[in-house]
């Protein structure tokens, strides 16, 4: 009996296929994006409902007062917390299958082996837009993206709207920004193996509390190797279970009371800024997803067959948001003039 595969038998293989290879596209940005991989890892990944994400923010200071005696203890009225609003943002990859595709893939194997060809070039695109867009500024498609790293931690800190917030106007709501050829004058104006580490230093005891502080270091390869370079083998060090147990080219920085993963943000098609590092505090970082809908198929079942096309459909998204919920102790290191 030949091995006939009628249009019906296709959709159900090629709904199970997709079933089965959206689940792991989430693996796949994971092990691309090191800062997604460790947001993973720490469990900063939550699902939301409803049209909007909001992040609860603390906008005010507690105020307090030495008193003896018969003292007035003020009691003021102070707004405390107050919300960021996110708007989520939604990715999609089409899948599609048209009907000659189908009739000349008849036999079981040919039919796998178009499924695989054509889900695989949909995860690779998929994992390529995901990537871009979590290094991004959220302008791409006409600013239908989500608010990368490139928005939550710009360049200059003063202007835009974040979050629902204008940060011209609420200095707590700003990153920190620290430019290599103008910020350090006592170590140098250029990032180079020399330089780089009392840099950071310098950056990380400005920026950290107690034991808060960037705990993810994300670099281009220009501030990665001179970092490499700035270290022997023996100060190298690699925390087990870190990025770079994961795949990812990973050091650890030790140094003034922190320590922080150290991660190169590289390779084909990568969007990371050159001569760039950010500074994450990934306590104050989130993915929020929404829920049902985190790499998942867009439509049940088979997907759509257009009624005026001899073709299959289908669709795998995601829909939400990299959230920020306290910009202290978040930065960005950049060399705005490398040749200097």
């Amino acid at each position: 009996m030949p091995a006939i595969v009628t249009d019906r038998q296709y959709r159900q293989i090629l709904s199970t296929a997709v079933a089965e290879r959206s689940s792991g596209i989430e693996d796949l940005v994971s092990k691309s994006n090191p800062l997604y991989n460790v947001l993973k890892r720490k469990g900063k990944m939550r699902a939301f409902s409803g049209p909007e994400i909001r992040q609860t923010l603390q906008v005010g200071k507690q105020e307090t007062q030495w008193a003896r005696g018969y003292d007035i203890l003020a009691n003021p009225p102070i707004e405390l917390f107050n919300d960021a609003v996110f708007s989520p943002a939604a990715i999609y990859v089409p899948i599609s299958l048209t009907g000659q595709e189908m009739r000349a893939n008849q036999g079981r194997n040919q039919v796998h082996d178009v499924i695989d060809s054509t889900l695989e070039a949909a995860e690779m695109a998929l994992v390529d837009a995901f990537d871009t867009a979590l290094h991004g500024d959220g302008t791409a498609d006409g600013g239908k993206a989500i608010i990368g790293m490139a928005g939550a931690l710009p360049i200059v800190t003063t202007t835009g709207v974040y979050g629902g917030i204008d940060r011209a106007t609420v200095p707590l709501w700003r990153t920190t920004t620290y430019d290599a050829h103008a910020a350090f004058p006592t170590i140098g104006t250029q990032v180079t193996s020399t330089t780089i580490r009392p840099m950071l230093s310098r950056i990380l005891s400005q920026r950290s509390r107690g034991n808060r502080a960037a705990d993810l270091l994300v670099m281009s390869e220009d501030h990665y190797w001179a970092y490499d370079a700035a270290t022997i083998a023996i100060q190298r060090i690699q925390r087990e279970g870190s990025l770079g147990a994961l795949g990812f080219a990973s050091i650890e920085y030790v140094g003034g009371g922190t320590r922080a993963e150290i991660v190169l943000a590289s390779g084909l098609n990568n969007a990371m800024p050159a001569n760039t590092t950010y500074g994450i505090d990934c306590q104050s970082m989130n993915i929020r997803y929404r829920e049902g809908f985190n790499f998942a198929k867009l439509f049940d079942g088979d997907g759509a067959m257009p009624i005026n096309q001899d073709a299959m459909a289908q669709f795998i998204g995601w829909e939400g948001a990299l959230t920020m919920s306290s910009p202290l102790f978040n930065w960005r290191f950049y060399d705005s003039n490398p040749a200097a």
